[in-house]
């Protein structure tokens, strides 16, 4: 009997030693064909510009085409439920956001958990959240927008994009903070949102920065602050949410890349690698920029850093939204 438990163990071990083996050199030879990014959003939106911008040099560090897939849908969880169910071998990742991996866990039933079903890559980019308005709106700066809204309940439209999104939470915690009320209008898209508020039929827009600079810049809309502790340098004449006189509500929208759960640490180390070296080139922190984008830090870059970062995400965000009682219908 013995010996037979000897000879069992013994295969047992050769077997996992061929597995280790074979992981480890299925991992060496990675990638030998395209890799695909998965963006959960349609085609020309902030994320899916991001994840074209990086593709291109990423290609160059792996030596293999990095091809977009958009695949919308559900406020971005049909992409990111493919993203889950796709084969942990490094040619399938996805690129989130703030709405993905932090909102829609809450105010959506997904068939996925963010917190244990992805391998996170790296943090790529963050844009502030902007309060924007329709030019000829009556308050002239977020105090005056403050007391208008206390003094006219539910008579202001707030535009917001999607089914309980990133809009309609940041709304929700500027009116929970400041005891104000609004109406909320959804659209499927902040293009559309901001073209209604630029001619003037809906008054306001909690919109991520990315998506209103070009409008605010042209002036088609007026925006009152930045939702961050400082000014932003791609709009350097638009005041800090604590210059403002609402301190403290901020709101940001970062995007990751992840990987299904279970992907090899080497593989996951080459992809960071290759987004690392893509952030470093000056063109393309450039042409982020551009967009509105800030490139993160390089030490917050890694893998650790992204998930130390979400994990900080939930726990400030997940509480909030479960209070307002936000849901998807």
């Amino acid at each position: 009997m013995r010996r037979w438990l000897g000879i069992a163990a013994l295969m047992g071990a050769t077997l996992l030693g061929w597995l280790a083996s074979a992981g480890m050199a299925a991992a060496q030879s990675w990638p030998s064909r395209p890799i695909t990014i998965i963006a959960p959003f349609p085609a020309g939106g902030p994320l899916d510009t991001i994840a074209r911008i990086i593709a291109d040099p990423m290609r160059a560090s792996l030596g293999q085409p990095v091809v977009i897939e958009n695949v919308p849908g559900a406020g971005g969880n049909l992409g990111i439920g493919r993203l889950a169910r796709a084969e942990p071998d490094g040619y399938t990742i996805g690129i989130g956001q703030w709405s993905t991996q932090v909102v829609n866990p809450v105010t959506y039933a997904l068939p996925y958990n963010v917190q244990t079903d992805f391998e996170p890559i790296a943090l790529l980019t963050i844009t502030p959240q902007l309060i924007i308005a329709r030019k000829d709106f009556p308050a002239a700066n977020v105090k005056e927008l403050i007391a208008w809204l206390k003094a006219n309940p539910d008579k202001a439209t707030c535009a917001t994009v999607g089914a309980a999104g990133g809009a309609q939470v940041s709304a929700l915690y500027f009116q929970k903070e400041t005891g104000t009320t609004c109406r909320f209008v959804p659209y499927r898209g902040g293009g559309p949102a901001v073209q209604d508020m630029a001619a003037g039929q809906v008054d306001l827009m909690f919109d991520q920065a990315a998506n209103a600079l070009g409008p605010v810049r042209a002036g088609t809309v007026k925006a009152y602050t930045v939702m961050a502790k400082t000014r932003w340098a791609a709009l350097p004449d638009v005041p800090s949410i604590d210059e403002a006189g609402a301190p403290g509500l901020y709101v940001s929208y970062w995007h990751g890349l992840w990987a299904p759960k279970g992907t090899p640490k080497e593989i996951v180390a080459k992809l960071n690698a290759a987004v690392m070296a893509a952030l470093a080139d000056p063109a393309v922190a450039k042409r982020l920029s551009d967009v509105g984008h800030d490139v993160w830090p390089r030490e917050q870059q890694t893998p650790e850093a992204l998930a130390a970062y979400h994990k900080t995400e939930i726990e400030k965000w997940w509480p909030i939204i479960r209070a307002s009682g936000l849901k998807a219908q």
